[in-house]
């Protein structure tokens, strides 16, 4: 098995501009001017990224006469919205073998909304001409070891009774697809997964937003939300919102809401792009399909092609910092991208020479069930979604549309779901939550060696429905 030298590794990413990819564009908007003063509005959505632009959206879809306000710390898709590798995932669950562990009763119901939720995605990208690089290309998740080999088999077989459709690959087949030394076999998600530039469609849906008639205020943070009578007030750096209904979607960093805290933590992710692959090492590596691809091992990659032929490649260490450490010096961590780069390099060292233009990091908001979970607060005056755990590019549209029959009052086929009305089990406080994170990290690291063998510990995390992921 090829491997590179530490050497290699360095030059390859010596250049790199310490900056998220998608976000080093001169098509990026210049912000809204920040809210001043006392402000009022039917809904008040506090966060701009994908689960609060799609809120916002949908709420004047739903009812065009409704006042709408979205207020964003820093700037629309500056967080996790603007940094992720753009694999827009049919998926609710986290993928489908998570769903299947947690609500198997509802999998069948789930499966058939997710593909409805990325179908209509796809139609709100083309009615409101977004453009944001929309490539439905499916997926591949590829075998590296040998016990994930019948894995994915099982896998395939399973899902086809929940009508989900999978195609196991061979050896032959899969490097057919993509040319990799390391694979030796994959599971191939023909429709359930399209790419995207995730910046471009934050951006193109704050446009969207902006032309319904919502009112977008970017730089303003929410300090505090109470209820007052049947009004809920929301205090600002610069003024305050006195509105009627609240949607929370701050995700990853801490919520307005004190009790839903324990439910989350954040969790800092990584990736790089290389410059744009020459015609000769494209050919190199096949890859004409284009399909998004991630490794099925617990410590993870995932890798796609850019619109211009360049590598995204992040995933594989997910760090979660003492006391829930939030901080801009973390999304730059260099022992981090050596172990991306050597790990690049074993995937295809037909590409050795090649370099990395970007390197950043993002914090991702992650719950012991991987999947979002909601909840309301303040009499139903307020919802909240939270908890996607790195998979909701797509998910956080279904999270939208769950927030809005809460606070519209309505029962339907989303809010009636096991999956919408329970939650996680919460975190422990520090010290024992930072302890429990590095054991069970370590611990899935060494199943990944060890055939997939799990510990005592990884075992009664599966007992006690807990879990750790990025």
């Amino acid at each position: 098995m090829y491997t590179s030298s530490p050497t290699e590794q360095v030059r390859s990413l010596i250049d790199a501009e310490p900056t998220p990819f998608w976000l080093d564009d001169s098509a990026r908007p210049t912000p809204s001017p920040a809210l001043a003063g006392e402000q009022h509005c039917d809904l008040l959505v506090v966060g701009g990224g994908y689960c609060g632009l799609w809120t916002a959206l949908l709420a004047k879809e739903r009812d065009p006469s409704r006042d709408v306000f979205l207020i964003e710390a820093r700037e629309i898709g500056w967080a996790a919205s603007g940094r992720n590798g753009g694999f827009c995932s049919a998926s609710l669950t986290h993928g489908f073998r998570n769903g299947l562990t947690r609500w198997p009763h509802e999998l069948l119901e789930l499966e058939r909304m997710g593909m409805a939720n990325l179908d209509e995605i796809g139609d709100t990208v083309t009615r409101y001409g977004i453009d944001c690089e929309w490539e439905r290309t499916g997926s591949i998740s590829v075998a590296t070891r040998p016990h994930s080999v019948a894995e994915l088999r099982e896998l395939a077989d399973i899902a086809q009774d929940f009508g989900t459709k999978y195609d196991f690959l061979g050896t032959a087949e899969v490097q057919a697809q993509v040319a990799s030394p390391t694979y030796l076999a994959g599971l191939r998600n023909s429709h359930g997964v399209a790419l995207v530039n995730p910046a471009k469609l934050a951006w193109g849906l704050r446009d969207a937003c902006t032309r319904a008639g919502v009112r977008i205020y970017e730089r303003t943070q929410a300090t505090d939300l109470r209820a007052a009578g049947a009004s809920v007030v929301v205090t600002t750096g610069y003024g305050r919102v006195i509105a009627r209904h609240v949607a929370l979607a701050t995700n990853a960093f801490p919520s307005l809401i004190r009790h839903v805290r324990p439910f989350v933590i954040p969790v800092y992710d990584y990736a790089m792009v290389t410059e744009p692959l020459t015609a000769r090492q494209l050919d190199s590596i096949g890859w004409q399909n284009r399909h998004g691809i991630s490794d099925s091992a617990n410590q993870f990659h995932y890798y796609r092609l850019t619109a211009d032929n360049r590598i995204l490649w992040g995933g594989y260490d997910a760090i979660y910092h003492y006391g829930a450490k939030l901080s801009a010096e973390l999304d730059q961590r260099p022992h981090t991208f050596r172990v991306l780069a050597a790990n690049f390099f074993r995937t295809f060292p037909q590409l050795e020479g090649i370099r990395f233009t970007h390197t950043w990091g993002g914090v991702i908001d992650t719950c012991s069930r991987f999947t979002a979970f909601y909840g309301t607060a303040a009499g139903g005056k307020v919802a909240y979604a939270l908890g996607f755990t790195g998979l909701g590019v797509a998910a956080t549209r279904f999270a939208a549309q769950v927030m809005l029959d809460h606070l519209d009052g309505k029962r339907t086929d989303r809010t009636r779901l096991k999956m919408v009305r329970t939650k996680p089990i919460p975190f422990p406080p520090e010290p024992v939550r930072w302890l429990g994170v590095e054991l069970t990290r370590r611990s899935m690291a060494r199943a990944d060696r060890t055939g997939g063998k799990r510990n005592l510990w990884l075992k009664a995390m599966d007992a006690l429905g807990l879990g750790f992921d990025s």
